[in-house]
């Protein structure tokens, strides 16, 4: 335990050091990496998902090397999942036992994932199976879950031996892509409880956020000792993502778990577009509609929220 804090301290001290001391982060910037932390943290909130697919292209479009951003995306995905979980254990949309054994299973799974990443760079495949592995996985989703049938409560609340191997099976197959895709893994997680365990939403939501917390913690240590990290825009990302994971986890509420199934959906697919773009050395082109993508998502759930709360006032 003591260990945790020392770790924490440690981390807590280069992030004052370097905003208010060091001054490493253009005043000009901090705009820009609070409103990318927020938006980041509130569709994390909403979607079980840690953020890092999206925050580590625009790290590197903005400068940061891929090592870099990778690191700072880990670091950020343990503070969006960390805020997420607290905020949908309030909520009561934890499956406790499904999130600790996917957690396990995918810890276990990112370190055989290692010798298939070392593969894939030994013979400069990298650049061309990762992206290709990503949009049939985002192609995948997308589909299954506009297909597939709305779970009802007894079938979410159900659970039997073949269920626990299924669950095993998550874990195992997120913890795998989640290394060699560079991703938390809620990005996987979710749409698996959804469709194999037929999850509702907002359970496959919360359940996967505690599973992903588990999982990057793991994986950032591998980079803490290692890598040079600007502690002053984690931190600046990291407040964004604690009040986004919040506000997206109540914002789940205001929507009927069909929504959230087409929004989820629809991000697959933007996601997919994107990496269409990328493999055409069109990375900015897919970067943009991503971004066009999340930004329709925002301003949706800003108005839904402001309708829904005048709603209850004429109703009250």
């Amino acid at each position: 335990m003591s260990c945790t804090h020392a770790g924490y301290s440690y981390i807590l001290y280069n992030v004052y050091t370097s905003i208010f001391m060091e001054r490493s982060v253009p005043l000009a910037d901090l705009l820009i990496y609070v409103i990318l932390g927020l938006s980041i943290g509130v569709m994390s909130g909403f979607f079980g998902i840690g953020g890092g697919f999206i925050l580590t292209p625009t790290l590197i479009l903005l400068g940061f090397s891929p090592v870099t951003a990778i690191a700072t995306s880990l670091l950020y995905t343990v503070a969006t999942t960390l805020s997420g979980v607290t905020a949908h254990l309030r909520l009561n949309h934890i499956k406790w036992k499904t999130s600790i054994i996917i957690g396990i299973s995918g810890i276990i799974s990112t370190q055989l994932a290692h010798p298939f990443v070392i593969f894939l760079e030994k013979y400069q495949l990298e650049n061309t199976i990762i992206p290709l592995m990503y949009l049939a996985l985002t192609l995948y989703f997308s589909i299954s879950i506009l297909v597939s049938k709305p779970s009802n409560k007894e079938q979410s609340n159900s659970q039997s031996d073949y269920s626990y191997i299924k669950i095993v099976f998550i874990g195992l197959f997120a913890g795998f892509l989640s290394t060699s895709l560079g991703v938390g893994g809620g990005f996987i997680i979710v749409p698996l409880l959804m469709t194999v365990l037929a999850y509702q939403p907002r359970y496959a939501v919360g359940t996967s956020l505690l599973s992903v917390f588990l999982i990057v913690v793991a994986g950032f240590t591998t980079y803490a000792s290692t890598v040079q990290l600007d502690y002053g825009v984690i931190g600046i990302l990291i407040v964004g993502a604690l009040v986004g994971g919040q506000l997206g986890a109540r914002i789940t509420n205001v929507y009927e778990d069909k929504q959230v199934r087409h929004f989820l959906a629809g991000l697959y697919i933007a996601t997919g577009v994107s990496l269409f773009f990328k493999l055409l050395q069109l990375d900015f082109i897919g970067l943009v509609l991503l971004f066009s993508y999340c930004l329709y998502m925002l301003c949706h759930f800003v108005l839904h929220t402001f309708k829904h709360r005048l709603k209850e006032k004429e109703v009250g």
